[in-house]
């Protein structure tokens, strides 16, 4: 049942990933172009660059905050990243362990001494 709600929430994660596939590229772009303007921008000396340059920023950062789903996208990839985390994961105890009697017995002689 716990691999069947893994596999559920997965699913349900991989589908919003790849519905948020294009804001995410949206937004990755934007904030590149926005970092780049802004290093234009404190390297600019003269006023009427620096308004340009602002407009342009302005207008980028505009379509940054546009694409705000894509953080839901992040969300679910980290969501997917924990579901393959838990789907991997072993058991300390293997049954090995569990069904060798030297190895019970061993544990039940050190709670005795204790």
């Amino acid at each position: 049942m716990k691999k069947f709600g893994l596999l559920l929430a997965g699913g349900i994660a991989a589908v919003i990933l790849l519905s948020t596939i294009g804001p995410m590229a949206g937004l990755v772009i934007s904030l590149a172009l926005l970092y780049f303007i802004f290093k234009q921008f404190l390297k600019a000396d003269s006023m009427v660059a620096k308004i340009i340059l602002g407009v342009i920023g302005f207008v980028v950062l505009m379509a940054s905050i546009h694409n705000a789903p894509a953080l839901i996208g992040a969300a679910a990839a980290y969501v997917l990243y924990l579901v393959y985390k838990k789907w991997n994961e072993t058991k300390h105890t293997t049954i090995k362990e569990e069904s060798d009697p030297f190895v019970n017995f061993e544990k039940q002689w050190n709670e005795l001494n204790r």
